[in-house]
């Protein structure tokens, strides 16, 4: 049986990540970067997320792979090399390979530390399938090592599931987009299978991001805790509360933390006065349409576009060529 390999390209940085926390808790809007809702009890309350009945993009996009694997694999090469960004568990890549047969799987994540019992898992079920862990940010771009393949001669299909494209502005998407596509490398075969969640009702929308059972709320204000452990601030989970609301002229639902009171932020060398009601704003997920989707995949310089959708249209999964 053959053994996953790990690479670790990203090196987490303990006092850029203080500065860049502490720079946007001053702002006078102040936010925060959604990837620090990703500490290890955010990654495992955003899996009970995906349980429950009021959000829909989890099991929306895994019945739409079921219903149109067969299509998408006479779209998508088989036997390429399958770059899954933001792999996690690996385990939405690992429904594809009965379509699409990689001849070698590359999971993206920000740690390999995170892929290591996945991939392992993985591999007992694949034994001969080659298999590469790599650790990387690749929100602020994205480039591969050589132990993913050669770009020149190999197929490769990047896939981008989970609607996670939407924590991006369109501008920055527009930015990320361009690099998936360069990353695609040269083959004719090469592109993108990427999950968009589409508009639709407030009132749904913010169902998603605003439970009953306040998984979500718990999942934003654990971002508190983890503020406090990288930056030493002295955040009081009661003094603040969760707020998702669906900003209908930016197409994005905004998650916000909330002041229930006059509160102070202290750290070692600053304070932040929070007056009550203000907010720190913490992620935004923008939605969008099939048609405004499709023009900015062709911005980016992807061809050949198709989709397949839900019965509601709720959710999208997207092919495009990576060249003509």
């Amino acid at each position: 049986m053959k053994q996953p390999i790990f690479i670790q390209l990203h090196r987490p940085n303990e006092t850029g990540v203080r500065a860049e926390l502490l720079r946007g808790l001053s702002r006078a809007s102040a936010h925060t970067s959604p990837k620090y809702l990703y500490d290890a009890l955010g990654s495992r309350l955003f899996e009970a997320i995906t349980e429950l009945p009021e959000y829909y993009p989890t099991r929306t996009e895994a019945a739409i792979f079921a219903r149109h694997g067969d299509a998408m694999a006479t779209h998508a090469p088989r036997h390429a090399t399958l770059v899954d960004l933001g792999a996690g568990n690996c385990a939405k890549a690992s429904r594809l390979f009965g379509h699409l047969a990689p001849s070698r799987y590359v999971a993206v994540d920000i740690s390999v530390d995170f892929l290591r019992s996945a991939l392992d898992n993985l591999q007992r079920h694949h034994p001969a399938l080659d298999m590469v862990g790599v650790g990387a940010d690749f929100s602020a771009g994205l480039v591969l090592p050589s132990e993913a393949g050669n770009p020149q001669t190999d197929a490769r299909v990047l896939f981008y599931p989970g609607s996670s494209i939407g924590n991006f502005a369109p501008d920055e998407a527009l930015v990320f987009l361009r690099s998936v596509r360069a990353t695609c490398g040269l083959h004719p075969d090469s592109g993108l299978l990427i999950g968009v969640d589409l508009v639709k009702a407030t009132v749904e929308l913010e169902a998603a991001y605003d439970d009953a059972l306040g998984v979500t709320a718990a999942f934003n204000r654990n971002l508190l805790l983890h503020i406090n452990r990288l930056c030493g601030t002295n955040f009081a989970l009661p003094d603040w509360r969760h707020v998702a609301l669906f900003n209908v002229a930016e197409s994005r639902i905004e998650m916000h933390l909330e002041a229930t009171r006059a509160v102070t932020v202290r750290w070692a060398d600053g304070t932040r006065r929070f007056a009550q009601g203000e907010r720190i704003h913490t992620e935004n997920s923008y939605k969008w349409t099939l048609e405004s989707f499709s023009a900015l995949l062709r911005q980016a310089g992807f061809q050949n576009s198709t989709h397949w959708t839900d019965p509601e249209q709720r959710f999208a999964v997207f092919w495009t060529g990576s060249h003509g």
